[in-house]
């Protein structure tokens, strides 16, 4: 079956969006997209205070921040602890703004103390360090991080921590680090040898306490992220109680999600072992090789698609062709064959949940990270779906973007569904 491309939505999906930065929405560059492409969709879907809107791969929140500001409903499932934490954070704005600067003021102080009076510098374990790329952070940054972080753990019980926690875990990696970001995430040529690690910590805190101030009349409306495994779905939410989906899943590439965040996962304590990162990663949609396991059968969910099925095997004839035989080559045509099966079986898993009538947008894009050969995601998805029972509306065309390595024009798409029921 073809499914058309469409440009329906015009110039509203491709503009770049100049928005301000509500609710300490800086994560979005990194794991997510564009804000105003949510609330083109929940005016498109007719969405009121009376519906409710799942993400059920949330990253870091922007639907459901969006949902929240618009007073709708919303609910958003995630895997990766660390962009939970931002998630669930970003969408509590019942927090008092000068009682968060007045906890971080107190805890600023101590943490100067203890920074004059400690000489001997503090550092990681040799387990956690093994974690994180090499010079992610350089020596007293972490020193004076990781004296941050043992003072803002003694105010785990209060009710702004998370909030404190998150300002910190955005400082650590557009501040403190040595971390770039393009296409992967790498080290700056450039290190930061010295920060000061406390007042630019204090200086977010304070934009969050302004956001939080901002929309403090929004709090009534029902927003949460809740942690897991969104090919797993059905298990965390109540039966036919959505209304729409505005999501993004990965895309099927080499990119790792969980190396994007790693720093500020290991130094916060969300991964503290290689077993505690295996575990983590693989309650995460296969998407690159990186997070395929022993075990992995996600793709007998495809295994009669045969278009999925034709590029498998292209991928894989292309490999022994190329003669390419390394690990990770030799498991591109499988995360592909997982990737879409991860796919099927969260589809599957949603129908429970989803009233008659709903809409679902999955913003997704082109791939042609394995050969070179290119992998159709939006429609590959559409398939996937129309063979589960769903109604495929249309592909809507958000955005083109060239192929790092061929500068090939790939697609971004929205796949527009429904649920009849």
């Amino acid at each position: 079956m073809t499914y058309s491309v469409q440009n329906k939505t015009g110039l509203e999906l491709n503009r770049l969006y100049e928005d301000d930065l509500p609710v300490h929405d800086w994560y979005r560059f990194i794991l997510s997209y564009p804000p105003h492409l949510v609330r083109h969709y929940i005016k498109e879907f007719n969405l009121n205070d009376s519906h409710t809107v799942l993400d059920p791969f949330c990253g870091t929140g922007t639907t459901v921040v969006e949902c929240k500001k618009m007073g709708i409903n919303s609910i958003g499932l995630e895997a990766n602890p660390i962009a939970h934490l931002a998630g669930q954070t970003k969408c509590d704005w019942s927090i008092d703004g000068s009682k968060l600067c007045s906890v971080a003021e107190e805890i600023a102080s101590i943490t100067r103390n203890m920074i004059e009076q400690e000489t001997e510098l503090r550092t990681l374990s040799d387990a956690k360090t093994k974690l994180i790329i090499k010079d992610s952070i350089s020596p007293l940054p972490l020193h004076k991080t990781l004296i941050l972080i043992e003072v803002l753990d003694n105010y785990k019980n209060h009710e702004v921590y998370n909030h404190l926690k998150l300002a910190l875990a955005k400082q650590i990696v557009f501040s403190y680090s040595n971390l770039r970001f393009g296409p992967e995430v790498g080290i700056s040529k450039n290190k930061k040898e010295d920060m000061d690690v406390v007042s630019l910590w204090l200086k977010q805190v304070e934009t969050i306490s302004v956001d939080l101030w901002q929309y403090k009349n929004s709090q009534s409306v029902f927003a949460e992220v809740l942690l897991g495994d969104s090919r797993e779905i059905s298990s965390f939410i109540e039966p036919t109680s959505i209304d729409a989906i505005i999501t993004s899943p990965p895309y099927p590439n080499e990119k790792d999600y969980t190396r994007t965040t790693r720093l500020e996962s290991v130094l916060l304590g969300y991964v503290n072992s290689k077993e505690e990162l295996r575990f983590n990663k693989k309650k995460l949609l296969r998407s690159n090789t990186r997070n395929v396991y022993v075990g992995d059968d996600d793709g007998v969910w495809v295994k009669n698609n045969l278009e999925i099925q034709k590029l498998v095997q292209e991928i894989e004839s292309k490999r022994i062709e190329l003669n390419k035989t390394s690990g990770f080559e030799k498991n591109y045509h499988k995360v592909v064959e997982l990737y879409f099966g991860g796919i099927a079986k969260h589809l599957e898993s949603l129908k429970p949940l989803l009233r008659p009538g709903a809409k679902l947008a999955y913003v997704v894009g082109d791939q042609a990270s394995y050969f070179r050969i290119l992998i159709r995601t939006g429609h590959l998805i559409a398939e996937i779906a129309s063979d589960l029972g769903y109604t495929v509306e249309r592909i809507d065309l958000f955005r083109t973007r060239a192929a790092t390595a061929t500068k090939q024009k790939l697609n971004e798409e929205v796949v527009i569904l429904s649920w009849k029921g």
